[in-house]
């Protein structure tokens, strides 16, 4: 029994790789290490296993998009509000909101580490990540893939009778979401497509209450979008050598790392003069909402003087906390402003 299951999550594996162009890939440009990943965690209690899921999607990291989505969803209950006949806040909407946004992170997280785990295993940055270190075996991340992939298409029923735009496209997301772990293979400009990965949260925060798409998600989106764009760059300049030598497409393998971070400050700006622009076409955001994006571009500012292509130590300060003070204040002084 141990054996067929064996061969079959080899067969599923395959498959998944074949299709996607990422095995072919592979082999025509470096040797997979080979390694036997765990079948079974069972020596783990359930919460431990939790925890170490969590740990693999980096689950605090919900931070960076959440926001952006509560944001989008305040903007649409405060239009909502102000339309003839006014249209009440559902608390469903909310709970609907939650439920999508960390089931489709964590599916998406999960499948990224299933397709990158060779790369992973080869790159002494990300070596002793969960599935190269063995601390997780393929079975339990497959499972935990799919899960959160179902947890995503039944959170889009909370939107229902009203709104059933988000079940019809929870499968198409999932599949954009998929597609990103792949578009390194292909592209230099998978750091867009994964901006494009975060987009979707404000823009489909905001059909899922209003069932419509309008300009104010879309240059908020559009934000988002340059803004992880941009930070991406930045990270994915650690991974320099690592991404020439491999022939994996990337900003910095292409163009090198200088004008890797004068594009990443580019797509910053990008971000910064969306945010000012927003209000031009949604009229709820005032003075509290300009100070914060004042002072996002400060923050901003800073995240690139504490970079330089020589010294690449302080990235994650970079990537971590500015990045977590941006969305999470933004959402504060967008939020205060619609209410007060």
């Amino acid at each position: 029994m141990r054996e067929a299951q064996k061969v079959l999550l080899e067969y599923v594996i395959l498959f998944c790789e074949t299709a996607s162009g990422n095995l072919s890939v592979s082999e025509k440009h470096y040797p997979l290490p080979t390694i036997h990943y765990p079948l079974s965690t069972t020596h783990y209690p359930l919460p431990t296993m939790l925890v170490r899921l969590l740990e693999l999607i980096r689950f605090s990291h919900t931070l960076f998009a959440l926001p952006f989505a509560l944001l989008a969803a305040a903007m649409a209950w405060s239009a909502n509000l102000r339309s003839d006949p006014p249209v009440p806040f559902r608390p469903l909407d909310l709970l609907g909101i939650l439920v999508c946004m960390a089931t489709a992170r964590g599916a998406a997280m999960a499948f990224n580490r299933l397709a990158d785990r060779h790369l992973d295993a080869l790159n002494p940055r990300t070596r002793s990540r969960h599935l190269p270190s063995g601390e997780l075996s393929l079975v339990s991340v497959i499972a935990f893939t799919v899960a959160c992939s179902l947890g995503f298409v039944a959170g889009t029923l909370l939107f229902l009778p009203g709104n059933p735009i988000p079940l019809l496209a929870s499968l198409p997301v999932l599949a954009y979401l998929f597609g990103y772990s792949y578009a390194k293979r292909f592209t230099a400009l998978s750091h867009f497509w994964l901006g494009g990965a975060l987009m979707l949260a404000p823009l489909a925060a905001w059909v899922a209450i209003r069932a419509e798409l309008s300009l104010a998600p879309i240059v908020l989106g559009a934000a988002v979008m340059f803004w992880v764009a941009g930070f991406d760059i930045i990270y994915a300049c650690q991974d320099y050598e690592f991404d020439v030598k491999r022939r994996l497409r990337s900003v910095p393998a292409r163009f090198g790392v200088s004008a890797a971070l004068r594009l990443a400050a580019l797509c910053h700006l990008g971000m910064v003069v969306l945010l000012f622009l927003l209000p031009l076409v949604y009229g709820g955001f005032g003075a509290i909402y300009l100070t914060a994006v004042a002072a996002i571009a400060v923050l901003l500012v800073y995240e690139h003087a504490i970079i330089r292509p020589d010294d690449l130590s302080r990235v994650n300060r970079a990537f971590f906390h500015v990045n977590a003070v941006v969305s999470v204040g933004l959402l504060a002084a967008g939020a205060a402003d619609l209410v007060l």
